[in-house]
């Protein structure tokens, strides 16, 4: 087999074990803990759906791949739930170690391109990256909301945390904010979120 074509099907049997991840968010109707493959391919299909209400014009298909990519490097750095304070503080040293680590197991120009993706990703200045990280917070938020807010009462989270959080929709999605806050405010009135 060719060294190339080795390579790739090499990172798309690695990337089997994003499947493995489980996070804090449960799938709706108070299933089981979702795993990263499963929310990534959730944040694509969303993308997809909610384009138009992206506050720019976005290419989707970037914005899918964003969606789809921006949680292998959890293969080995971990899952780091968005309320964990401790856990933010070395996620990105550990991130930066696995998007090396596992990024060079494609050739080099799919390795650059893919790197050059999720970076994109992480500086949150192009219109994809806000759209997709819009997607990244919509989509546990209505998860959660499915499950009357069980992740937010299990760990004890703020309103002030979710603000925290979702306010970044904003920047991709004005009309998609709207709906998270109400969301929000419905759970405080529910007692789910503590102010």
């Amino acid at each position: 087999m060719e060294e190339r074509l080795k390579k790739q099907l090499a990172f798309a049997l690695e990337i089997d074990k994003e499947k493995n991840i489980f996070r804090q968010t449960h799938l709706s109707g108070h299933g089981r803990n979702e795993n990263d493959a499963e929310h990534a391919w959730h944040m694509a299909i969303m993308a997809y759906l909610l384009r138009e209400y992206a506050n720019e014009e976005v290419d989707i298909a970037r914005v899918m791949l964003m969606c789809l990519i921006h949680d292998i490097v959890e293969i080995e750095a971990g899952d780091t739930y968005a309320y964990d304070t401790e856990g933010k503080k070395s996620q990105k040293a550990r991130e930066d170690a696995a998007k090396e680590k596992l990024y060079s197991l494609l050739p080099e120009d799919q390795k650059q391109e893919l790197t050059a993706l999720f970076d994109e990703f992480e500086e949150y200045q192009t219109a994809e990256a806000k759209f997709a990280h819009a997607m990244d917070n919509l989509q546990p938020l209505l998860l959660n909301h499915s499950n009357n807010g069980g992740d937010w009462k299990e760990h004890q989270v703020s309103a002030k945390q979710v603000y925290g959080r979702q306010t970044k929709t904003k920047l991709g999605s004005e009309k998609l904010f709207e709906v998270t806050d109400k969301i929000i405010q419905e759970h405080i009135q529910r007692g789910n979120l503590r102010e």
